[in-house]
């Protein structure tokens, strides 16, 4: 909304709340199209896995560099190491099926596996998508701050005493307390407040609703 020329914006009064312009790349005018949110769909965000690869870094450094240091020492004529001697004893005199070995198999399966699925999957679960309406742009919405809008809008329903939300990757589950109204009014008007905020949020994927509407524990 544009305010006339010539005249000077009033200052917001002590205790009143002023809201803030919205940001538009539209032309001044042109209404919104409402096909063009949903055709710009955006992955999961990767996470940089910084934690599972410095592990994997320093023992693969760790181990490469005692390897260095005993092959070096070989070829100067020194004995190799003893942990490698040793090493080698057993693995050739020891069955493959003793207990030690199967066990060191599937702790190496058991890690081989985890440092591949860390591999083909992107992680960052907390972080929602949004709708991509430029192509070299991309955001993403915590899970968290996705709730609490989802609350603030529930908690404007009629009847609302108290409201729980939590926001999963493909559903927002939704408690609410009310202390008046039939429950199923309450539920209507719930789904439909709350069907418009997943839509003004701008998530790539919205995630459906799970409302449930319950009256206030009796108290002693």
């Amino acid at each position: 909304m544009s305010e006339p020329r010539g005249t000077e914006p009033s200052e917001p009064s002590e205790g009143t709340t002023q809201r803030l312009p919205v940001l538009d790349d539209s032309e001044p005018g042109t209404p919104p199209d409402p096909s063009a949110p949903e055709a710009g769909r955006a992955g999961r965000f990767w996470s940089a896995r910084r934690i599972p690869a410095g592990i994997v870094a320093l023992l693969l450094l760790g181990l490469i560099g005692l390897f260095l240091y005993d092959i070096v020492s070989v070829r100067a004529g020194r004995p190799g190491m003893y942990w490698r001697r040793e090493l080698a004893r057993q693995l050739a005199e020891r069955p493959l099926d003793d207990t030690w070995v199967l066990v060191g198999a599937g702790v190496a399966a058991v890690v081989g596996l985890w440092l591949l699925v860390l591999a083909a999957t992107p992680g960052l679960r907390d972080v929602l998508p949004m709708r991509r309406t430029h192509a070299d742009v991309r955001a993403g919405l915590h899970r968290d701050a996705a709730a609490t809008a989802l609350r603030d809008r529930a908690m404007e329903v009629a009847g609302v005493q108290t409201a729980r939300v939590r926001v999963r990757r493909r559903r927002a589950d939704v408690r609410a307390v009310s202390h008046f109204r039939e429950l199923d009014e309450v539920r209507t008007d719930l789904e439909a407040v709350l069907a418009d905020a997943v839509r003004g949020l701008g998530l790539s994927r919205p995630p459906s609703q799970s409302v449930r509407v319950r009256r206030p524990g009796r108290k002693g």
